[in-house]
């Protein structure tokens, strides 16, 4: 069985900083603090209303990451030419709506499909690896296989959001409305071994719901962000970034 890697996302140490303005915390020291605790890499999201992330940040920290550069993108010419000059190891192509709090949903390919085709071509002939992060549906995945992009990442939101709000032991006592999710999770990442195209996971993933999705057919790389920020405010990030990877096994 191949290593399950884990990539921390540090969009919400650049939201602290930017709560005030200034220049801390730093997102460069977050990111080699998450590597130098056993991250195998590092995600960041450059969104269009730059509510957390700055150009600044996805430059500089390509100088520095030493293992994955996941770079979390909307389909905007504007972030694409970014992402073309920086040249991230990975992009992961999201949707994006001003309004929202966090990415609410997985991208949809079948109505982008022409528009993600070019990008995925785009990327993958200056040897940048490219995810597409989807809903866990059989169609998604067969669609982004049909763009000619590397990988999924599988929206684990729905499944989180349902095991979160039960407050008893989910491998003993699963309700069925976390079973099915779960079991949505499954069948994609089993379609998406059998078709031949990567599985990535994230949205929502914690130190509690976690263990269950490892169990996912072929799964690769997990993006995980927040929990691990707020767990650090208690334990420290080197602290938070350890107990996940102790719950994925290395």
């Amino acid at each position: 069985m191949s290593r399950i890697t884990l990539c921390v996302n540090i969009d919400h140490i650049a939201t602290l900083r930017q709560a005030r303005g200034g220049a801390y915390p730093d997102t460069m020291e977050g990111a080699r603090i998450c590597e130098q605790s056993g991250a195998h890499g590092i995600t960041v999201h450059l969104r269009e209303d730059r509510r957390h992330i700055q150009d600044r940040d996805v430059i500089e920290l390509r100088k520095i990451v030493r293992g994955t550069y996941n770079l979390e993108m909307a389909l905007s010419d504007e972030i694409i030419a970014i992402a073309k000059s920086v040249r991230p190891d990975q992009i992961t192509l999201v949707p994006e709506k001003r309004q929202e709090i966090t990415t609410e949903g997985g991208l949809d390919v079948a109505a982008n499909f022409k528009k993600i085709k070019e990008v995925v071509k785009q990327f993958r002939d200056i040897g940048v690896v490219v995810s597409l992060f989807i809903e866990p549906e059989r169609d998604a995945v067969a669609r982004s296989k049909e763009t000619g992009a590397d990988c999924i990442e599988i929206h684990t939101g729905a499944y989180c959001n349902a095991a979160d709000a039960f407050t008893g032991n989910l491998e003993r006592d699963m309700p069925a409305g976390v079973k099915r999710e779960l079991d949505r999770i499954y069948r994609a990442a089993g379609f998406a071994r059998e078709i031949g195209i990567g599985i990535n996971a994230g949205h929502g993933l914690n130190s509690r719901n976690l263990a269950l999705v490892l169990a996912a057919p072929g799964l690769k790389e997990l993006n995980i962000g927040h929990s691990i920020i707020s767990r650090s405010i208690f334990v420290g990030l080197a602290a938070a970034v350890k107990e996940l990877l102790d719950i994925i096994g290395g």
